[in-house]
């Protein structure tokens, strides 16, 4: 009642106010080629894509200039409440009262309003989204390359590796073109990408070699960057806890005598990267993900505790156990990144249908799983902030 549908996309620009283009990054200079001319003067037009930057030069090109551009991007996934989320706006060509009418259409979400350039969403999103789903398809790609369902394997199981496993999963329950956009289009992407990649390599390199003190060093070095003093502590409780971490299993977590060590070369990786291209990632903090804030909540964890960092440096110099998990593991790492710096859709849509098909019969339990997770850390989160404000 009182909806109508029109016959196509030129019926809907010339009688719409407002207008937003909901379509993968790919296609979005296509459509707007197709539909932008036909908007209706005075108008205001968006996107919701991931990377704006391609977003933003196909309004520019196609819109008439007489079309106000306001976009947006709600920066968490499928499944998530928007309520108190980050919701990015950007104000590109447009009046106040154009963005405020946008801002206002929008509240009911009942989102944060974060207002950006899109040039400086895209930086961000690079920053805090796009390594952090190069980490996670790597885990999975590794997985499957080893025929493993790490739920079932007593090394996966508890703690830090519930985070991994769910949002792994999390991600590969998704369609490729999500990451794929956010990945290949984002010019700033490439460049985090590829030196996740590159840190990876370097720090299997040294635990391969037995270079104990060199790996100790470089990692102590990234712990300074990016969590600050000797201790990695910048002032603040850790994200996550254990009683939190532990919440979230797929498999039976085994006894503490049973648990197998791990030397989380993604973990580490993730900080050396972060060092290496100089983020901080607490600056971020404002328009970081669910997704963005467990993975940094696991880093965290684990750089802010002297015993399990040591842990984590003995195993990876002594403990052969899992060496060839870390070289499938340095494979995938260096794999997405060259089917993203080529620039290959083709080629990052079939890899990652592959591994979504091995894992896909677990993907309903992981992605409820993971959807109570995200909640509970949350709600977690929030009344610590409520707490800490009091």
């Amino acid at each position: 009642e009182n909806v109508t549908v029109f016959k196509n996309g030129h019926h809907v620009s010339r009688s719409s106010d407002y207008i937003i283009y909901s379509v993968e990054a790919k296609n979005i200079d296509a459509v707007v080629a197709a539909y932008g001319p036909s908007t209706k003067m005075g108008a205001i037009v968006g996107g919701q894509t991931s990377c704006k930057a391609p977003e933003m030069a196909a309004f520019e090109k196609h819109l008439p200039s007489d079309v106000e551009i306001v976009s947006c991007h709600s920066l968490h996934g499928p499944g998530v409440n928007p309520k108190g989320q980050p919701l990015v706006l950007i104000q590109h060509r447009a009046s106040d009262a154009s963005y405020n009418l946008v801002s206002k259409i929008l509240s009911c979400f009942q989102s944060k309003h974060v207002k950006l350039t899109a040039e400086a969403h895209d930086r961000i999103t690079a920053d805090t989204q796009a390594v952090t789903h190069a980490a996670f398809l790597s885990m999975g790609t590794a997985w499957a390359a080893n025929n493993q369902f790490p739920w079932e394997m007593p090394r996966y199981v508890g703690g830090i590796e519930n985070v991994k496993i769910n949002i792994t999963l999390r991600i590969y329950a998704n369609k490729w073109h999500v990451y794929a956009g956010l990945a290949i289009l984002n010019p700033a992407a490439k460049r985090q990408i590829k030196q996740y990649a590159e840190s990876v390599t370097e720090l299997f390199k040294l635990m391969l070699g037995g270079h104990k003190q060199e790996l100790r060093e470089r990692i102590e070095c990234a712990r300074k960057a990016v969590f600050g003093n000797a201790d990695g502590s910048k002032g603040h409780e850790l994200l996550l806890q254990d009683d939190l971490l532990d919440q979230f299993s797929l498999g039976e977590k085994p006894a503490a005598s049973e648990r197998l060590k791990n030397n989380h070369l993604s973990l580490l990786a993730m900080v050396d990267c972060w060092w290496k291209l100089g983020i901080v990632p607490y600056d971020h903090m404002i328009c970081s993900t669910p997704l963005f804030r467990l993975w940094l909540g696991i880093t965290e964890y684990l750089f802010r505790n002297e015993e399990l960092l040591e842990e984590v440096i003995d195993t990876a110099i002594n403990d052969n156990t899992f060496r060839h998990d870390d070289l499938e593991f340095t494979f995938a790492a260096r794999d997405w990144s060259e089917r993203v710096s080529f620039g290959n859709m083709d080629g990052y849509r079939s890899k990652f249908e592959s591994i979504q098909s091995y894992f896909a019969p677990r993907f309903p339990e992981a992605t409820r799983i993971g959807n109570e997770m995200i909640k509970t850390i949350e709600e977690s989160l929030g009344k610590r902030k409520g707490n800490e404000g009091n």
